[in-house]
Protein backbone atom coordinates (compact mmCIF):
# COMPACT_ATOMS: atom_id res chain seq x y z
CA UNK A 1 0.00 0.00 0.00
CA UNK A 2 2.68 2.57 0.78
CA UNK A 3 4.70 2.16 -2.22
CA UNK A 4 1.04 2.32 -4.26
CA UNK A 5 0.15 5.72 -2.81
CA UNK A 6 3.84 6.99 -3.68
CA UNK A 7 3.34 5.75 -7.15
CA UNK A 8 0.26 7.63 -6.90
CA UNK A 9 1.53 10.62 -5.87
CA UNK A 10 4.62 10.86 -8.29
CA UNK A 11 2.01 10.40 -10.72
CA UNK A 12 0.93 14.01 -9.96
CA UNK A 13 4.08 15.19 -9.72
CA UNK A 14 4.67 18.72 -12.05
CA UNK A 15 7.61 19.12 -14.87
CA UNK A 16 9.47 22.23 -13.81
CA UNK A 17 11.53 25.09 -15.65
CA UNK A 18 13.44 27.66 -13.93
CA UNK A 19 10.08 30.25 -13.83
CA UNK A 20 8.37 27.37 -11.98
CA UNK A 21 10.51 26.58 -9.69
CA UNK A 22 10.91 30.27 -8.18
CA UNK A 23 6.99 30.55 -8.17
CA UNK A 24 6.76 27.70 -6.27
CA UNK A 25 9.69 28.75 -4.13
CA UNK A 26 8.77 32.53 -4.14
CA UNK A 27 5.15 31.03 -2.60
CA UNK A 28 7.05 29.96 0.59
CA UNK A 29 7.79 33.08 2.15
CA UNK A 30 4.33 35.31 2.08
CA UNK A 31 5.92 38.37 4.26
CA UNK A 32 8.31 39.85 3.16
CA UNK A 33 12.11 39.10 4.54
CA UNK A 34 12.80 41.32 7.69
CA UNK A 35 15.89 43.12 7.92
CA UNK A 36 17.56 43.45 11.35
CA UNK A 37 16.50 46.47 12.27
CA UNK A 38 12.92 45.25 11.99
CA UNK A 39 13.33 42.12 14.80
CA UNK A 40 11.23 42.96 17.21
CA UNK A 41 12.16 44.81 20.48
CA UNK A 42 13.70 42.29 23.14
CA UNK A 43 12.00 44.20 25.97
CA UNK A 44 8.83 42.48 24.53
CA UNK A 45 10.44 38.83 26.29
CA UNK A 46 8.67 38.79 29.47
CA UNK A 47 10.84 39.54 32.29
CA UNK A 48 13.74 40.62 30.04
CA UNK A 49 13.78 44.56 30.88
CA UNK A 50 13.94 43.20 34.51
CA UNK A 51 16.50 40.65 34.27
CA UNK A 52 18.48 43.13 32.56
CA UNK A 53 18.50 45.92 35.38
CA UNK A 54 19.12 43.01 37.99
CA UNK A 55 22.13 42.26 35.96
CA UNK A 56 23.52 45.50 35.38
CA UNK A 57 23.30 46.62 38.72
CA UNK A 58 25.42 42.94 39.86
CA UNK A 59 27.96 44.56 37.83
CA UNK A 60 27.90 48.08 39.33
CA UNK A 61 27.91 46.51 42.72
CA UNK A 62 31.22 44.34 42.22
CA UNK A 63 28.73 40.94 42.65
CA UNK A 64 29.77 37.36 41.47
CA UNK A 65 27.63 36.47 38.52
CA UNK A 66 28.06 33.15 37.46
CA UNK A 67 26.34 31.20 34.02
CA UNK A 68 25.31 28.18 33.52
CA UNK A 69 24.82 26.94 29.64
CA UNK A 70 24.07 23.73 28.61
CA UNK A 71 26.57 20.99 26.45
CA UNK A 72 24.82 20.42 23.02
CA UNK A 73 25.73 23.51 20.46
CA UNK A 74 22.80 25.98 21.18
CA UNK A 75 24.31 26.19 24.76
CA UNK A 76 27.58 26.56 23.87
CA UNK A 77 27.03 29.09 21.75
CA UNK A 78 25.02 30.41 24.09
CA UNK A 79 27.51 30.37 26.72
CA UNK A 80 30.45 31.65 24.09
CA UNK A 81 28.32 34.93 23.17
CA UNK A 82 27.71 35.48 26.88
CA UNK A 83 31.57 35.31 27.62
CA UNK A 84 32.67 37.35 24.66
CA UNK A 85 30.16 40.19 25.38
CA UNK A 86 31.48 40.39 29.21
CA UNK A 87 35.05 39.94 27.93
CA UNK A 88 34.10 43.43 26.12
CA UNK A 89 32.42 45.20 29.41
CA UNK A 90 35.29 44.12 30.53
CA UNK A 91 33.52 42.32 33.68
CA UNK A 92 34.83 38.88 35.29
CA UNK A 93 32.03 36.13 34.13
CA UNK A 94 32.14 32.34 35.62
CA UNK A 95 30.94 30.29 32.58
CA UNK A 96 30.19 26.88 33.69
CA UNK A 97 28.34 24.39 31.06
CA UNK A 98 27.30 20.99 33.18
CA UNK A 99 28.69 17.88 32.12
CA UNK A 100 26.76 15.68 30.34
CA UNK A 101 28.01 12.12 32.36
CA UNK A 102 28.84 13.84 35.70
CA UNK A 103 26.87 16.78 36.50
CA UNK A 104 23.31 16.15 34.11
CA UNK A 105 20.91 18.40 32.36
CA UNK A 106 21.46 22.33 33.08
CA UNK A 107 21.51 24.33 36.64
CA UNK A 108 20.63 21.12 39.28
CA UNK A 109 21.20 21.09 42.66
CA UNK A 110 23.99 18.49 41.94
CA UNK A 111 25.83 21.22 40.21
CA UNK A 112 25.03 23.96 42.91
CA UNK A 113 27.17 22.33 45.40
CA UNK A 114 29.89 23.90 42.92
CA UNK A 115 28.95 27.23 42.59
CA UNK A 116 29.65 29.98 45.11
CA UNK A 117 27.77 33.06 42.85
CA UNK A 118 25.43 36.38 44.71
CA UNK A 119 23.93 35.99 40.74
CA UNK A 120 23.27 32.53 38.59
CA UNK A 121 22.64 33.30 35.02
CA UNK A 122 21.02 30.59 32.90
CA UNK A 123 21.38 30.15 28.86
CA UNK A 124 19.75 27.39 27.00
CA UNK A 125 18.29 25.28 30.44
CA UNK A 126 16.59 26.04 33.72
CA UNK A 127 13.18 26.23 32.59
CA UNK A 128 12.11 22.79 34.26
CA UNK A 129 14.65 23.22 37.04
CA UNK A 130 12.55 23.68 40.17
CA UNK A 131 14.52 21.64 42.79
CA UNK A 132 17.56 23.77 41.95
CA UNK A 133 15.43 27.07 42.13
CA UNK A 134 14.84 26.38 45.54
CA UNK A 135 18.50 25.36 46.57
CA UNK A 136 19.00 29.40 45.06
CA UNK A 137 16.61 30.55 47.17
CA UNK A 138 17.48 28.64 50.47
CA UNK A 139 21.65 30.08 49.83
CA UNK A 140 20.44 33.60 49.11
CA UNK A 141 21.85 33.62 45.33
CA UNK A 142 19.32 35.17 42.54
CA UNK A 143 18.37 33.30 39.69
CA UNK A 144 17.71 34.49 36.44
CA UNK A 145 16.73 32.07 33.66
CA UNK A 146 17.03 32.36 30.34
CA UNK A 147 15.28 29.12 28.18
CA UNK A 148 13.42 28.61 25.14
CA UNK A 149 11.64 25.00 25.56
CA UNK A 150 8.55 24.84 26.84
CA UNK A 151 7.77 25.05 30.15
CA UNK A 152 5.88 22.74 32.48
CA UNK A 153 2.56 23.08 34.10
CA UNK A 154 4.48 24.53 37.36
CA UNK A 155 7.83 26.81 36.97
CA UNK A 156 10.78 27.66 39.30
CA UNK A 157 11.12 29.88 41.53
CA UNK A 158 13.32 32.72 39.90
CA UNK A 159 14.36 36.48 40.06
CA UNK A 160 12.84 36.65 36.53
CA UNK A 161 12.36 33.66 33.76
CA UNK A 162 13.19 35.01 29.80
CA UNK A 163 11.55 32.60 27.24
CA UNK A 164 9.51 33.34 24.61
CA UNK A 165 7.15 30.11 25.24
CA UNK A 166 5.95 31.09 28.78
CA UNK A 167 1.62 32.18 28.33
CA UNK A 168 3.01 35.86 29.46
CA UNK A 169 5.34 36.46 26.93
CA UNK A 170 4.03 38.83 24.05
CA UNK A 171 7.50 38.61 22.25
CA UNK A 172 6.02 38.23 18.38
CA UNK A 173 7.54 35.01 17.28
CA UNK A 174 8.01 31.96 19.67
CA UNK A 175 10.39 29.66 17.55
CA UNK A 176 13.51 31.27 18.46
CA UNK A 177 16.65 29.30 20.01
CA UNK A 178 18.57 29.45 23.47
CA UNK A 179 21.25 32.04 21.82
CA UNK A 180 19.06 33.98 20.42
CA UNK A 181 17.11 34.46 24.00
CA UNK A 182 20.47 35.08 25.24
CA UNK A 183 21.66 37.59 22.48
CA UNK A 184 18.42 39.16 22.90
CA UNK A 185 19.03 39.98 26.87
CA UNK A 186 22.52 41.04 26.27
CA UNK A 187 21.09 43.75 23.87
CA UNK A 188 18.85 45.07 26.84
CA UNK A 189 22.32 45.10 28.92
CA UNK A 190 23.91 47.14 26.82
CA UNK A 191 21.26 49.65 26.76
CA UNK A 192 21.16 49.15 30.52
CA UNK A 193 24.81 50.10 30.74
CA UNK A 194 24.82 52.06 28.27
CA UNK A 195 28.21 50.16 26.12
CA UNK A 196 29.49 50.84 22.88
CA UNK A 197 29.17 46.98 21.64
CA UNK A 198 28.11 46.34 18.21
CA UNK A 199 25.52 43.71 18.60
CA UNK A 200 25.75 41.94 14.78
CA UNK A 201 29.61 40.89 16.01
CA UNK A 202 28.11 38.04 17.44
CA UNK A 203 25.64 36.75 14.59
CA UNK A 204 28.57 34.46 13.64
CA UNK A 205 27.71 31.90 16.78
CA UNK A 206 24.24 32.96 16.84
CA UNK A 207 23.83 31.65 13.27
CA UNK A 208 25.32 28.55 14.15
CA UNK A 209 23.23 28.33 17.42
CA UNK A 210 19.99 28.79 15.61
CA UNK A 211 20.59 26.13 12.49
CA UNK A 212 22.11 23.79 15.03
CA UNK A 213 18.80 23.45 16.84
CA UNK A 214 17.04 23.27 13.73
CA UNK A 215 14.94 26.53 14.29
CA UNK A 216 12.34 27.36 11.74
CA UNK A 217 14.29 29.08 9.06
CA UNK A 218 11.52 31.79 8.65
CA UNK A 219 10.97 35.39 10.00
CA UNK A 220 13.38 36.86 11.87
CA UNK A 221 15.43 33.57 12.16
CA UNK A 222 15.94 33.57 8.40
CA UNK A 223 17.22 37.08 8.58
CA UNK A 224 19.70 36.42 11.45
CA UNK A 225 20.94 33.16 9.82
CA UNK A 226 21.65 35.29 6.28
CA UNK A 227 22.95 38.05 8.26
CA UNK A 228 25.25 35.62 10.56
CA UNK A 229 26.49 33.88 7.93
CA UNK A 230 27.58 37.07 5.72
CA UNK A 231 29.42 37.90 9.74
CA UNK A 232 30.84 34.89 9.93
CA UNK A 233 32.53 35.34 6.59
CA UNK A 234 34.12 38.48 7.04
CA UNK A 235 34.95 37.92 10.88
CA UNK A 236 38.03 38.29 12.36
CA UNK A 237 36.70 35.83 15.20
CA UNK A 238 39.62 33.14 15.29
CA UNK A 239 37.14 30.50 16.06
CA UNK A 240 35.13 32.22 12.25
CA UNK A 241 38.76 31.81 10.80
CA UNK A 242 39.07 28.30 11.71
CA UNK A 243 35.56 27.57 10.31
CA UNK A 244 36.26 29.06 7.01
CA UNK A 245 39.40 27.35 6.51
CA UNK A 246 38.14 24.42 6.92
CA UNK A 247 35.40 24.45 4.37
CA UNK A 248 37.40 26.41 1.91
CA UNK A 249 34.54 27.90 0.24
CA UNK A 250 33.69 31.20 -1.74
CA UNK A 251 30.28 31.21 0.44
CA UNK A 252 29.30 29.69 3.27
CA UNK A 253 25.86 27.67 3.85
CA UNK A 254 23.22 26.71 6.77
CA UNK A 255 23.75 22.96 5.12
CA UNK A 256 27.51 23.37 5.68
CA UNK A 257 27.38 24.87 9.39
CA UNK A 258 24.25 21.64 10.27
CA UNK A 259 26.53 18.93 8.06
CA UNK A 260 29.97 20.08 9.02
CA UNK A 261 30.22 22.40 11.93
CA UNK A 262 27.47 21.62 14.04
CA UNK A 263 28.00 17.91 14.37
CA UNK A 264 31.94 18.80 15.43
CA UNK A 265 31.11 21.29 18.02
CA UNK A 266 28.07 18.75 19.59
CA UNK A 267 30.72 15.78 19.56
CA UNK A 268 32.81 17.11 22.73
CA UNK A 269 29.69 17.50 24.98
CA UNK A 270 28.33 14.32 23.39
CA UNK A 271 31.84 12.09 24.90
CA UNK A 272 33.49 14.03 26.86
CA UNK A 273 32.88 17.75 28.16
CA UNK A 274 31.44 20.61 26.15
CA UNK A 275 34.12 22.99 27.88
CA UNK A 276 36.62 22.18 24.56
CA UNK A 277 33.89 23.31 22.27
CA UNK A 278 33.70 26.24 24.28
CA UNK A 279 37.30 26.86 24.23
CA UNK A 280 37.11 27.02 20.40
CA UNK A 281 34.54 29.32 20.14
CA UNK A 282 36.26 31.66 22.99
CA UNK A 283 39.50 31.23 21.17
CA UNK A 284 41.59 34.46 21.94
CA UNK A 285 44.12 33.35 18.71
CA UNK A 286 43.64 31.11 15.84
CA UNK A 287 46.57 28.82 17.02
CA UNK A 288 44.02 27.99 20.38
CA UNK A 289 41.20 27.89 18.25
CA UNK A 290 42.89 25.57 16.00
CA UNK A 291 44.31 22.72 18.92
CA UNK A 292 40.63 22.80 20.03
CA UNK A 293 39.22 22.38 16.37
CA UNK A 294 41.45 19.79 16.13
CA UNK A 295 40.57 18.11 19.24
CA UNK A 296 36.40 18.18 17.55
CA UNK A 297 37.57 16.67 14.59
CA UNK A 298 39.09 13.82 16.29
CA UNK A 299 36.28 13.26 19.39
CA UNK A 300 33.91 13.78 15.99
CA UNK A 301 35.24 10.66 14.10
CA UNK A 302 35.00 8.65 17.51
CA UNK A 303 31.23 9.76 17.49
CA UNK A 304 30.43 8.67 13.68
CA UNK A 305 31.77 4.84 14.71
CA UNK A 306 29.81 4.25 17.94
CA UNK A 307 26.86 6.07 16.11
CA UNK A 308 26.90 3.74 13.22
CA UNK A 309 27.56 0.34 15.77
CA UNK A 310 24.53 1.51 17.83
CA UNK A 311 22.15 2.20 14.63
CA UNK A 312 22.71 -0.65 13.41
CA UNK A 313 21.92 -2.53 17.03
CA UNK A 314 18.68 -0.40 17.47
CA UNK A 315 17.38 -1.10 13.98
CA UNK A 316 17.42 -4.99 14.68
CA UNK A 317 15.06 -3.75 18.11
CA UNK A 318 12.64 -1.95 16.19
CA UNK A 319 9.06 -3.25 16.25
CA UNK A 320 8.07 -2.47 12.89
CA UNK A 321 4.49 -2.38 13.88
CA UNK A 322 5.03 0.75 16.09
CA UNK A 323 3.88 4.43 15.35
CA UNK A 324 6.17 5.68 17.74
CA UNK A 325 10.07 3.56 17.53
CA UNK A 326 11.18 3.03 21.45
CA UNK A 327 14.32 1.22 21.69
CA UNK A 328 16.56 0.50 24.69
CA UNK A 329 19.61 -1.24 25.30
CA UNK A 330 22.57 -1.41 28.04
CA UNK A 331 25.23 1.01 27.94
CA UNK A 332 24.68 2.20 24.83
CA UNK A 333 26.72 5.21 25.08
CA UNK A 334 24.61 8.37 26.54
CA UNK A 335 26.26 10.79 23.89
CA UNK A 336 25.04 9.24 20.54
CA UNK A 337 21.63 7.96 20.86
CA UNK A 338 19.93 11.85 20.08
CA UNK A 339 21.74 11.01 16.62
CA UNK A 340 20.89 7.36 16.66
CA UNK A 341 17.04 8.08 16.85
CA UNK A 342 17.23 10.72 14.00
CA UNK A 343 18.42 8.16 12.09
CA UNK A 344 15.82 5.90 12.84
CA UNK A 345 13.70 8.35 11.87
CA UNK A 346 15.84 8.64 8.17
CA UNK A 347 15.63 4.65 8.07
CA UNK A 348 11.67 4.21 9.61
CA UNK A 349 10.04 7.45 8.67
CA UNK A 350 8.71 7.30 12.03
CA UNK A 351 9.30 9.51 15.65
CA UNK A 352 11.89 7.53 17.43
CA UNK A 353 12.99 7.31 20.73
CA UNK A 354 16.47 5.79 22.13
CA UNK A 355 17.38 5.03 25.70
CA UNK A 356 20.54 3.96 26.86
CA UNK A 357 20.38 1.75 29.95
CA UNK A 358 22.46 2.09 32.64
CA UNK A 359 21.83 0.35 36.49
CA UNK A 360 18.01 0.35 36.16
CA UNK A 361 18.24 4.03 35.06
CA UNK A 362 17.28 4.42 31.31
CA UNK A 363 18.35 8.26 29.51
CA UNK A 364 17.28 9.25 26.02
CA UNK A 365 16.41 10.81 23.36
CA UNK A 366 13.35 11.45 20.87
CA UNK A 367 13.33 13.31 17.50
CA UNK A 368 10.19 13.48 15.20
CA UNK A 369 8.82 14.20 11.80
CA UNK A 370 6.45 15.93 9.74
CA UNK A 371 3.84 17.70 12.26
CA UNK A 372 4.10 15.25 15.41
CA UNK A 373 4.84 17.12 18.48
CA UNK A 374 7.06 14.41 20.45
CA UNK A 375 7.05 16.82 23.12
CA UNK A 376 3.35 16.97 23.99
CA UNK A 377 3.30 12.47 23.44
CA UNK A 378 5.97 12.36 25.70
CA UNK A 379 4.16 15.35 28.32
CA UNK A 380 0.90 12.85 27.76
CA UNK A 381 2.74 9.94 29.25
CA UNK A 382 4.99 11.72 31.90
CA UNK A 383 3.83 9.70 34.79
CA UNK A 384 5.65 6.70 33.74
CA UNK A 385 8.80 9.74 33.24
CA UNK A 386 11.36 10.64 35.73
CA UNK A 387 11.88 13.77 33.75
CA UNK A 388 11.64 14.89 30.50
CA UNK A 389 11.76 18.02 28.39
CA UNK A 390 12.25 19.93 24.60
CA UNK A 391 9.89 21.39 22.03
CA UNK A 392 8.47 20.13 19.23
CA UNK A 393 10.83 18.04 17.33
CA UNK A 394 13.13 17.25 19.50
CA UNK A 395 13.61 15.97 23.48
CA UNK A 396 15.08 14.67 26.19
CA UNK A 397 13.54 12.00 28.37
CA UNK A 398 14.36 9.53 31.86
CA UNK A 399 12.40 7.00 33.08
CA UNK A 400 13.15 3.20 35.28
CA UNK A 401 14.10 0.64 33.24
CA UNK A 402 10.81 -1.33 34.43
CA UNK A 403 8.67 1.25 32.68
CA UNK A 404 10.07 1.06 29.31
CA UNK A 405 7.39 -0.96 28.05
CA UNK A 406 4.60 0.20 29.55
CA UNK A 407 6.09 3.77 28.38
CA UNK A 408 6.01 2.28 24.79
CA UNK A 409 2.78 0.92 24.50
CA UNK A 410 1.20 4.19 25.92
CA UNK A 411 2.92 6.66 24.09
CA UNK A 412 1.92 4.32 21.05
CA UNK A 413 -1.59 4.27 22.53
CA UNK A 414 -1.67 8.36 22.47
CA UNK A 415 -0.43 8.74 18.79
CA UNK A 416 -3.18 6.79 17.50
CA UNK A 417 -5.21 9.63 17.98
CA UNK A 418 -2.89 11.69 15.70
CA UNK A 419 -3.60 12.43 12.23
CA UNK A 420 -2.17 10.09 9.77
CA UNK A 421 -1.10 13.46 7.49
CA UNK A 422 1.28 14.44 10.82
CA UNK A 423 3.43 11.46 10.24
CA UNK A 424 4.24 12.70 6.47
CA UNK A 425 8.03 13.66 6.23
CA UNK A 426 7.72 17.32 4.79
CA UNK A 427 10.59 16.63 2.80
CA UNK A 428 8.73 15.91 -0.16
CA UNK A 429 9.58 15.79 -4.05
CA UNK A 430 8.73 19.26 -5.66
CA UNK A 431 9.21 18.03 -9.19
CA UNK A 432 10.68 16.56 -12.25
CA UNK A 433 13.50 19.11 -13.14
CA UNK A 434 14.35 18.40 -17.40
CA UNK A 435 18.70 17.54 -17.43
CA UNK A 436 18.76 21.00 -19.48
CA UNK A 437 17.60 22.66 -16.67
CA UNK A 438 20.05 21.50 -14.52
CA UNK A 439 22.82 24.26 -14.53
CA UNK A 440 24.86 27.38 -13.00
CA UNK A 441 21.37 29.47 -13.43
CA UNK A 442 19.67 26.82 -11.52
CA UNK A 443 22.46 27.14 -9.10
CA UNK A 444 22.24 30.94 -8.57
CA UNK A 445 18.22 30.57 -8.60
CA UNK A 446 18.73 28.12 -5.56
CA UNK A 447 21.03 29.95 -3.78
CA UNK A 448 18.53 32.99 -4.01
CA UNK A 449 15.74 31.04 -1.70
CA UNK A 450 19.03 30.60 1.04
CA UNK A 451 19.51 29.94 3.95
CA UNK A 452 17.69 26.36 3.75
CA UNK A 453 16.89 23.98 6.95
CA UNK A 454 13.44 23.52 9.15
CA UNK A 455 10.75 24.94 7.26
CA UNK A 456 12.42 25.93 4.24
CA UNK A 457 13.98 22.42 3.20
CA UNK A 458 16.01 22.63 0.18
CA UNK A 459 14.27 21.30 -2.57
CA UNK A 460 13.85 17.86 -3.42
CA UNK A 461 13.35 16.90 -7.32
CA UNK A 462 12.27 13.51 -8.33
CA UNK A 463 13.77 11.42 -11.41
CA UNK A 464 11.41 8.58 -12.21
CA UNK A 465 12.40 5.00 -14.12
CA UNK A 466 15.34 6.56 -15.47
CA UNK A 467 17.23 4.36 -17.49
CA UNK A 468 20.99 3.99 -15.65
CA UNK A 469 23.90 4.09 -17.86
CA UNK A 470 26.93 3.48 -15.46
CA UNK A 471 27.73 3.10 -11.42
CA UNK A 472 30.98 3.18 -9.50
CA UNK A 473 31.91 3.73 -6.30
CA UNK A 474 34.51 5.77 -4.76
CA UNK A 475 36.00 7.31 -1.56
CA UNK A 476 37.35 5.57 1.06
CA UNK A 477 36.42 1.83 1.30
CA UNK A 478 34.12 2.34 -1.80
CA UNK A 479 31.43 3.65 0.14
CA UNK A 480 29.83 5.60 -1.59
CA UNK A 481 28.22 5.22 -5.32
CA UNK A 482 27.84 7.68 -8.19
CA UNK A 483 25.28 6.72 -10.90
CA UNK A 484 25.42 8.36 -14.71
CA UNK A 485 21.44 7.97 -16.14
CA UNK A 486 19.19 9.56 -18.65
CA UNK A 487 16.03 10.92 -17.45
CA UNK A 488 14.07 10.63 -20.94
CA UNK A 489 14.79 8.71 -23.91
CA UNK A 490 14.56 11.60 -26.06
CA UNK A 491 17.27 13.35 -23.90
CA UNK A 492 21.01 13.51 -25.11
CA UNK A 493 22.07 14.96 -22.21
CA UNK A 494 23.14 12.43 -19.09
CA UNK A 495 23.31 13.58 -15.42
CA UNK A 496 25.03 12.45 -12.63
CA UNK A 497 23.90 11.72 -9.43
CA UNK A 498 26.02 10.82 -6.07
CA UNK A 499 25.26 8.98 -2.84
CA UNK A 500 27.13 9.23 -0.07
CA UNK A 501 27.53 6.21 2.85
CA UNK A 502 25.60 4.06 0.34
CA UNK A 503 26.31 1.53 -2.65
CA UNK A 504 23.53 1.51 -4.10
CA UNK A 505 21.82 -1.59 -5.21
CA UNK A 506 20.91 -1.27 -8.92
CA UNK A 507 17.42 -2.35 -10.41
CA UNK A 508 17.45 -6.31 -12.38
CA UNK A 509 15.41 -3.44 -15.12
CA UNK A 510 18.36 -0.83 -14.98
CA UNK A 511 15.82 1.90 -14.08
CA UNK A 512 16.06 4.32 -10.93
CA UNK A 513 13.50 6.62 -9.07
CA UNK A 514 14.91 8.69 -6.79
CA UNK A 515 14.63 12.29 -4.78
CA UNK A 516 17.25 14.12 -5.00
CA UNK A 517 18.73 17.96 -4.37
CA UNK A 518 21.34 20.08 -6.49
CA UNK A 519 24.14 22.02 -4.37
CA UNK A 520 27.24 24.22 -5.61
CA UNK A 521 30.28 22.07 -6.13
CA UNK A 522 33.69 23.99 -5.52
CA UNK A 523 36.62 22.24 -6.98
CA UNK A 524 39.96 23.66 -8.23
CA UNK A 525 38.22 27.32 -8.29
CA UNK A 526 35.35 25.22 -10.53
CA UNK A 527 31.81 25.55 -9.69
CA UNK A 528 29.60 23.16 -11.17
CA UNK A 529 26.23 21.55 -10.07
CA UNK A 530 26.02 18.20 -7.69
CA UNK A 531 23.35 16.13 -7.52
CA UNK A 532 22.75 14.21 -4.31
CA UNK A 533 20.41 11.21 -3.75
CA UNK A 534 18.18 11.90 -0.55
CA UNK A 535 16.21 8.66 -1.28
CA UNK A 536 15.67 5.56 -3.86
CA UNK A 537 12.00 4.30 -4.64
CA UNK A 538 11.46 0.67 -5.75
CA UNK A 539 7.92 0.07 -6.63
Amino acid sequence: MQNFLKKLRFDDVPILDKASLYELLNQRFADEEKKLSQIPNPSLLHDAPKAAKKIADAIREGKKITLVGDYDVDGISSTAIMIDFFRQIPYPLEAIIPNRFSDGYGVSPNLLKRVNADLIITVDNGITAIEAAQVCKERGIELIITDHHTPLDTLPEAYAIVNPKLSTCSYPFQEICGAQVAWLLLGLLKKELNLNIDMREFLDILCIAIIADIMPLVDINRTLVKEGLKVLMSSQRPSSLIIKDFLNKSSITSEDIAFQIAPRINSAGRLEDASISLEFLTAASTNQAYKQFEKLNSLNERRREWEAETTNEAIKLVNSDDTIIVVAKEDWHEGVVGIVAARLVEHFSKPAIVLSINNGIAKGSARSIGNVNIYELIKQNGHLLTKFGGHKMAAGLGLDEQDIDAFRIAINESASKLNSDDFKSLDEVIGILPSSEIDIELLNLLESFEPYGEANSRPLFLIKDAQILETKTFGKESSHSKVTLRQFAHEKKSIELIQFKRVLDIPSEKKLTCSYRVVKNEFNSRVSAQLIINKTYNY
